[in-house]
């Protein structure tokens, strides 16, 4: 057996998915523990609005439509998820909010201790209700990340000034 032949069979838990995981998880610590939490979120709010922006046209173009309904926004949001190994699922739909429950985050273990990888959801979620909707304002009532079971995401799509609780997104 040549040297190279034993480390392809040895049991080590890397691959692809791990290392992006890792990755993406020590950056968003370093940001936290450089620029502080405040910006760290700012910076990750920024990556989550493009992706969220790719995947809504991404879901426009293969559904043909140039807007999504109420409807198709709660079922993108739930596939999108699903797509990255989350579980996400409708608790309630309606004209004022959409409510979303969560029992698997797609960064595993890794997102615990970094509650900034949750402005992913927040940004893409957000971006994606308002500029279908003309507005959404995200509320993670309970993340993984902060070391609940599960996530618990509102998006209330109407707006409500007595409201300060959350991140506002606007169409455009």
């Amino acid at each position: 057996m040549q040297r190279s032949d034993k480390l392809r069979i040895a049991d080590v838990p890397l691959n692809r998915d791990v290392f992006l995981r890792n990755l993406v998880r020590e950056l968003a610590g370093t940001l936290e523990n450089v620029v502080g939490m405040a910006d760290a979120l700012g910076f990750i709010s920024v990556v989550g609005q493009n992706i969220g922006q790719q995947m809504e046209g991404d879901y426009k173009a293969a559904l043909n439509v140039g807007s999504l309904s109420r409807e198709q926004v709660a079922d993108v949001l739930v596939d999108l998820k699903h797509r990255i190994q989350g579980d996400f699922h409708i608790i309630e739909e309606s004209e004022e909010k959409i409510v979303l429950g969560n029992r698997a985050c797609p960064f595993g273990d890794k997102v615990i201790d970094r509650p900034s990888l949750c402005m992913m959801t927040s940004n893409v979620f957000g971006n994606i209700a308002a500029n279908n909707l003309g507005y959404a304002r995200v509320v993670l009532n309970e993340t993984i990340a902060s070391g609940s079971a599960g996530c618990l995401v509102t998006i209330f799509l109407k707006q409500d000034s007595s409201q300060d609780e959350g991140r506002e997104y606007f169409q455009g």
